[in-house]
């Protein structure tokens, strides 16, 4: 029988101790769960299982020993990633999931940080099975986030889903994650990568830049802060000096270091305690990012956040894609494609989603590429295409 000191050992290994989350850290190895689950529109599965996707040879070995699944987080060789991890958006999450592995060039080399909620209606260690289940050799890491931290902090949106404190959990990122994890790209459950995910991990970020991000400087900035805001004596002085563009907190690159040493958690909270007391923004989360950090953001080329797919087509307003090259379709807004091909009222580009999909109920389809009219989504990536 192991004595105490190994069993507190293994413990602590196990768990983060962290007041904004505690860690479920999994091996490769095959787990299998329940078929079902759910509530509403809720697909906790079946999944199939994913293809296995390796490294080619020019690709550097990475730490993890795939018996015992030790691995070093601080290992230059992994590209890390953060994302939510919840039962109402997991099935965009998988297929968020497939889409990097299968355009990476060293899919081995990806490591996943998930995020859970802590009372979400399927408990974060069922998710991280079901990840396990359908990506059995991925390298990956559940976090569950402590809900109380933010729900206090949270105002009332123009949309009830904004309110959801799991879409504040990357303000909390340099609590949540190991100190180790020195950068990071942050992903919504709701986009397909069709490029190679390195190349966006190796975005410089310049001079004392923290993020990094597609900007839109056409857009008015203005409009995202109420009237309240703008004729405040005093608010709008806090970011004088600085040429804010607007830019979506879907598809971050983060300096975690700077983040932290930047104390930009508490700039965050910051704002949110003043939207309780004085309303001047309704867009949930994104709102005090803007503030935070307008004017000051690595711009990273519009190729890599194809956002705003999410327009809803009963009202007439499926989204096209802008101009230029695509390495990311973002279906940011109240419409999501596994939802709309389920009530067979897709979008034209939710088809482009669909390959990714491994809930198993619509697999056979997803596999028939010929039926959306292209040969291959890698298509999408090449400079000589323009959608």
């Amino acid at each position: 029988m192991p004595s105490k000191a190994v069993v507190l050992a293994a413990v602590l290994c196990l768990i983060s101790l962290s007041p904004f989350a505690v860690g479920i850290r999994t091996g490769p190895g095959r787990i299998t769960t329940g078929g079902g689950g759910g509530h509403g529109r809720n697909k906790l599965g079946p999944f199939m299982e994913a293809p296995e996707y390796r490294n080619g040879k020019e690709c550097a070995s990475s730490s993890v020993n795939r018996e015992n699944f030790l691995s070093s987080t601080n290992d230059p060789s992994l590209v890390h990633i953060a994302m939510t991890l919840d039962s109402e958006y997991l099935r965009g999450s998988i297929a968020a999931v497939h889409s990097v592995l299968r355009h990476a060039s060293c899919p081995e080399n990806v490591f996943f940080h998930f995020i859970a909620a802590e009372f979400d209606s399927a408990s974060p260690r069922v998710l991280s099975q079901l990840v396990r289940s359908t990506f059995p050799s991925l390298n990956f890491k559940v976090y569950i986030f402590r809900e109380d931290t933010v729900i206090n902090l949270i105002s009332s949106s123009i949309r009830q889903a904004l309110e959801n404190p799991l879409n504040y959990a990357r303000n909390y990122l340099g609590d949540i994650l190991d100190r180790s994890v020195d950068r990071v790209i942050y992903l919504d459950s709701d986009v397909i990568v069709v490029d190679d995910i390195t190349k966006l991990w190796n975005t410089e970020l310049t001079g004392s830049r923290v993020i990094g991000a597609p900007e839109y400087c056409h857009a008015n900035f203005t409009q995202y802060f109420t009237p309240g805001f703008w004729s405040d004596p005093e608010l709008p002085g806090l970011i004088s000096g600085r040429t804010p563009c607007y830019f979506n907190t879907g598809v971050m690159v983060m300096d975690m270091v700077r983040w932290r040493e930047g104390n930009y958690r508490e700039k965050l909270e910051r704002w949110m305690q003043l939207q309780k007391k004085k309303r001047i923004y309704e867009l949930g989360s994104l709102p005090p990012f803007l503030l935070v950090f307008g004017g000051n953001v690595e711009a990273i080329h519009h190729r890599w956040n194809q956002h705003g797919l999410g327009g809803d087509n009963i009202q007439g307003s499926c989204r096209s894609l802008h101009p230029g090259p695509v390495s990311l379709l973002h279906w940011s807004g109240k419409g999501k494609p596994w939802v709309r091909l389920d009530e067979k009222r897709p979008c034209p580009l939710d088809h482009l989603w669909e390959p990714y999909d491994l809930y198993k109920h619509r697999i056979e389809r997803a596999k028939d590429q010929s039926l959306f009219g292209f040969a291959s989504l890698s298509e999408l990536t090449d400079d000589s295409i323009f959608l």
